[in-house]
């Protein structure tokens, strides 16, 4: 019986740890989708998307920069 709980243990063990560890994983996962996701906060927080008065909860306005700098070579003057 202990032959059997030791076996069944170590197997229950293995199959955990290569869920989590494995190529698959949640772990192998968010190291894959990190610099996606900082891409995105990144770009979010350059146009200003997704943020909230904390008053009242209404999205916060974006309005684009005056005097012409910025705006990532985007050229308008056809």
């Amino acid at each position: 019986m202990t032959v059997e709980l030791v076996l069944l243990l170590g197997i229950y063990v293995f199959i955990v740890i290569g869920a989590f560890f494995g190529p698959t994983g949640p772990i192998s996962t968010f190291k894959k989708s990190g610099p996606r996701l900082a891409a995105r906060i990144e770009r979010n927080i350059s146009v200003g998307d997704g943020f909230r008065n904390s008053q009242d909860g209404s999205g916060v306005v974006w309005h684009p920069p005056q005097g012409g700098g910025g705006g990532g070579g985007f050229d308008d003057s056809f």
